[in-house]
């Protein structure tokens, strides 16, 4: 079978091997068939990055409005990326607010909009996400319409906050109404959904993880690799080899996952499910990002952690669980221990920019083909505020944004930025949940 014409390679173009397709990366050859097509760029992607409970916002906010701000401390991590970045003070989510259940409101309105229905029971109530209207509009251009990612495992169902049930804190992806997007935490689920597996039937002994079975996928295209690598030009080959590189140091770093949860037996998670956040987060950043780099998807979300986890982080040096350090009552050594926190979640994004940012791609990077919302539904934790939000958006639309800036709104809802991501999209919407309009400044020069 012939994979490609000289020079003129369309982008839906897949290796296939025993029970895997690996999509190509974007290379330079496919822009005359891009041009055949209409489509003379690399697509725009874009993505969502959630924390939970709230930030120190005195650590957080920059005091200088435009591009003359420094970086406060929780957002140092991020000062290497300055001119990718755009800061936003001002953003709020109103219909998170109420008497009590904020953590529910907190996760399920942060991409809708809308407050939940509160109801422990079968009869959930949301809206439609603003990833899952873009996913409607244009996910029938890749093979999947959306990717749904987590980086902590949930089994808890019925009521998880004051009466709201607990699939409002599961999920933040909401494909209608009544139907939310549960995310996948098992990297290695992940990898098998974005490449296949080697399985050849559907025999459940035969499919079984065996070592055999974790064979690298790329052991079966290999041949159409090297077809492939002898007729594209030097920046390509270049490229190819460093794509399927990152696809191998996956496998690996999966596999090794697998052998720690062994060793931990006393930690009940899935098989491939990393023991630690830290190379978790990566992990789910690095998925998220091959499945970019292929097309396979161009909208996603990450869950770094939901909302009230209690989870701890002893890699600081404490063991305090995230969710009571938020509700600090001013005392200063447990706002400390949340500041921490809070920096050590912007370390695992500022790894998603550095990988974006390496990633050459058309006429830039991966980064500058996306736009990328990182932040939280709670700005202090310890009130339950849902305005004046911690909200960073980075990438450039693929020349739609100006970064390097930072933004101050007059209280606006946070759904207007959306309006105005999906309309840099090419999915125009007028209304999403409480929006007003789009925002404003964020092309400005």
């Amino acid at each position: 079978m012939t994979f490609v014409t000289r020079r003129h390679i369309p982008r839906r173009r897949f290796l296939k091997g025993i029970g895997t397709a690996i999509a190509l990366p974007f290379l330079d050859a496919m822009v005359p068939a891009f041009s055949r097509a209409g489509e003379t760029k690399a697509p725009v992607r874009m993505a969502f990055l959630y924390v939970p409970n709230g930030i120190i916002m005195k650590q957080w906010t920059p005091e200088a409005n435009g591009s003359n701000f420094e970086f406060p401390r929780i957002l140092k991590g991020v000062e290497p990326f300055r001119e990718d970045l755009l800061v936003l003070t001002g953003l709020a989510h109103k219909t998170g607010e109420g008497s009590a259940g904020d953590h529910a409101r907190a996760a399920a309105t942060f991409l809708t909009g809308v407050a939940p229905k509160k109801t422990t029971s079968a009869d959930i109530e949301a809206a439609i996400s603003v990833d899952q209207v873009a996913a409607k509009a244009i996910g029938s251009k890749t093979r999947l319409r959306s990717l749904e990612l987590g980086c902590e495992v949930s089994r808890t169902v019925g009521s998880c906050d004051s009466g709201y049930s607990c699939a409002y804190i599961n999920s933040m992806s909401w494909r209608g109404p009544t139907t939310p997007n549960p995310p996948e935490t098992n990297p290695r689920l992940v990898f098998e959904r974005l490449f296949g597996t080697l399985a050849g039937n559907n025999d459940p002994q035969a499919n079984a993880r065996t070592e055999e079975d974790r064979k690298s996928i790329l052991d079966t295209v290999t041949g159409r690799t090297r077809q492939l690598m002898a007729e594209v030009g030097a920046s390509d080959r270049h490229k190819i080899d460093e794509y399927f590189t990152s696809i191998r140091d996956l496998e690996g770093r999966i596999a090794i996952s697998a052998s720690d949860q062994e060793a931990a037996r006393d930690i009940e998670k899935p098989d491939g499910v990393p023991t630690g956040f830290v190379e978790h987060a990566r992990l789910m950043n690095d998925l998220m990002l091959t499945a970019f780099r292929a097309d396979i998807t161009r909208i996603a979300t990450l869950i770094y952690s939901k909302e009230a986890s209690t989870r701890s982080y002893p890699e600081l040096g404490f063991s305090d669980p995230h969710h009571p350090l938020t509700h600090h009552r001013n005392n200063p050594d447990l706002i400390e221990k949340v500041a921490q926190i809070n920096c050590h979640h912007i370390e695992q994004f500022a790894h998603f920019l550095q990988k974006a940012k390496s990633i050459s791609e058309g006429d830039g990077t991966l980064l500058d083909h996306s736009m990328v919302v990182y932040g939280s539904s709670i700005s202090e934790g310890n009130g339950h505020i849902h305005t004046n939000l911690p909200i960073v958006l980075a990438g450039r639309g693929d020349g739609s944004l100006k970064p390097g800036r930072h933004i101050v709104y007059p209280e606006t809802p946070m759904t207007n930025l959306y309006l105005s991501m999906l309309d840099k999209m090419g999915v125009p919407t007028e209304k999403l949940g409480d929006s007003t309009g789009q925002t404003v400044h964020l092309a400005d020069v």
